[in-house]
């Protein structure tokens, strides 16, 4: 009886007690960053303490004073500008050669360039950790138990690695999931599961098939020849030979940023994990008048209205007045739709929106029109449609 009151006066002791990890982050500029912040702000709620590695040269990872976040900046030999030409190089590239069948090759050509400039960037990245001598051996002091890494850009799991601590990667997609596929060892027969970016659905006639394989084996050689150069950076840096998609092969864990009610069936395996829609949540009041401006407040302004340089976009889709969402089709404000329950008007511009529109409109929730050839009585069609008529 004595052992028993013991035991449950320890197990007692110990209920406010809690020992947060230490969490070593790898994060990706733009929306990537928007997904991590998440996941950083779940972390912190469960009382775990938390790094961000940033890039002094970096756009959109701006460093904010929390309890138990650190953001540990290193220098690169660039500024944001740069990163900020890389990105603008690539959604024009993307706007200007949108790929189909007969614009594919020209596509990649000039794609190519884009992400050569991308490499140079994130090389220089990469040798800003990983040849800073002095921030490696603070790292390694620091006793990390494990890195959280976005692989668009390349070397968080080297860092992970050469700290000994395992590694999860954060990601939206591959081109044709071909890192998925062939780094991640995840099944994708061509069948019956569509490559991402073909704009295909899982109803494919025998055509759409033929197009469908083509679609994975010309990204698998669009992979190999972009991204052979890392081979030997990830050989060189880990001290032996290697490559980088057996690297990546590594992580423990893989969190996919969509769901069952964005994917089509495919095989999958245990170690992948999808968390779409994580920074989805209820809607908040909306004030009277909301109004996106940006620039100098006009004198006239009414005391009822404010202005947003940012508006609220998940407190609108949240309110029950809201019938319809025009959107350019990016996975974060789908999800949003997906969560409120809102129909969707889709005009895609670049990258994976043409695909997740696709996707959109296969599940009977959205209705496309293409933004080059469009005209007001188009999108108001698509409007009435998506308001009136059930899917």
């Amino acid at each position: 009886m004595l052992n028993k009151i013991l035991l449950l006066s320890l197990q007692t002791s110990l209920l406010g007690t809690t020992l947060g990890g230490n969490i070593l982050i790898w994060p990706m500029e733009g929306s990537h960053w928007l997904n991590v912040k998440i996941i950083i702000d779940e972390l912190i709620k469960k009382e775990h303490n938390v790094t961000v590695l940033v890039a002094s040269g970096a756009l959109f990872i701006t460093p904010t004073s929390k309890p138990s976040l650190t953001f540990e900046i290193y220098k690169v030999p660039f500024g944001k500008e740069r990163i900020e030409g890389v990105i603008k190089d690539f959604v024009l590239t993307w706007l200007e050669n949108r790929p189909s069948p007969s614009t594919i090759w020209r596509f990649y050509q000039e794609m190519a360039k884009v992400i050569k400039d991308f490499h140079m960037v994130s090389g220089e990245i990469c040798d800003g950790v990983l040849k800073n001598q002095k921030l490696m051996e603070k790292l390694k002091s620091s006793k990390f138990e494990v890195v959280v890494s976005d692989p668009v850009f390349p070397c968080g799991d080297i860092v992970a690695l050469k700290l000994g601590i395992p590694f999860i990667y954060s990601l939206r997609f591959s081109p044709a999931s071909t890192v998925e596929k062939h780094c991640g060892k995840v099944p994708y027969p061509p069948s019956y599961v569509p490559a991402v970016l073909s704009e295909l659905t899982d109803q494919m006639s025998f055509t759409d098939r033929i197009r469908n394989f083509i679609s994975y084996h010309l990204q698998d050689y669009m992979f190999e020849a972009l991204w052979k150069p890392w081979d030997s950076y990830y050989s060189k840096a880990l001290g032996r030979p290697t490559t980088l998609c057996e690297t990546m092969g590594k992580a423990e864990i893989w969190l996919i940023r969509t769901y069952w009610d964005f994917e089509f069936p495919r095989p999958y395996l245990p170690n992948f994990e999808f968390v779409g829609g994580l920074h989805c949540k209820p809607s908040k009041p909306l004030p009277k008048v909301l109004w996106r401006y940006k620039g100098k407040k006009p004198a006239t302004l009414g005391n009822n209205t404010r202005l947003y340089d940012w508006i609220p976009q998940n407190d609108l889709l949240g309110h029950p007045k809201t019938k319809a969402f025009i959107t350019h089709g990016g996975t974060n404000g789908i999800y949003e739709a997906i969560y409120h329950g809102v129909p969707m008007v889709g005009v895609p511009m670049f990258a994976d929106q043409p695909d997740n529109i696709a996707h959109m409109k296969a599940k009977g929730a959205a209705v496309e029109v293409n933004l080059n050839t469009m005209t007001s009585a188009d999108l108001l069609s698509a409007l009435i449609a998506v308001i009136n008529e059930p899917s």
